[in-house]
């Protein structure tokens, strides 16, 4: 009885995560063996920076105005592992101050220039929105960020802290597609 519960669970997840194959994969992938349920294909990208750029790749692909002289995937990928080492690599301190906190980011190595980029990219795009303002100092090993919010917003600030506030915003999606284009989001 729980080998059949165990296989009728398997079958269920397999046929909900299945999804038709993409019509450009119609023919098949040479050497490609495709099983019985031939026309449904994994979807996951396999990793997160990877899945972004072949999302991003998709897309360049399907636009005939895609202008190839300009597309730089390559800084694409360099944005993401700035993306990848401030949120994984950096070590951050936070200090209330006078309506906001103030963010001391540090890192070694490549993840300092990562921090200041990153920081000040974000803090240009966020400044003002909501009422919110951003400042940022480079430091040797990183960035000083001081984050005020309006009264209101007092505990969503100290709530999201500084990865939150990094995160804000859903300007991040069309500011890959604007790297990958060759474009400076900046």
């Amino acid at each position: 009885m729980l080998r059949y519960l165990l296989l009728s669970c398997l079958l269920l997840a397999t046929q909900a995560l299945a999804q038709p194959m993409p019509s450009h994969m119609a023919g098949g992938m040479p050497g490609m063996t495709m099983g019985t349920n031939a026309g449904q294909m994994p979807t996951q990208g396999g990793q997160s920076a990877f899945a972004t750029i072949q999302e991003i790749v998709e897309i360049l692909q399907a636009d005939p105005a895609t202008d190839w002289t300009r597309v730089n995937i390559e800084a694409l990928r360099q944005h993401l592992i700035d993306m990848d080492n401030v949120t994984l690599h950096a070590e951050v301190s936070s200090a209330p101050i006078d309506g906001g906190i103030q963010f001391t980011v540090n890192g070694a190595g490549p993840v300092t220039a990562s921090i200041q980029r990153m920081t000040s990219g974000h803090a240009m795009t966020m400044q003002g929105g909501d009422g919110w303002q951003f400042a940022t100092v480079n430091t040797v090993s990183g960035v000083i960020m001081t984050v005020a919010a309006p009264g209101k917003d007092a505990a969503k600030l100290k709530a999201l802290g500084f990865i939150g506030v990094m995160t804000s915003g859903m300007h991040h999606q069309m500011h890959h597609l604007m790297i990958a284009r060759g474009g400076n989001p900046h």
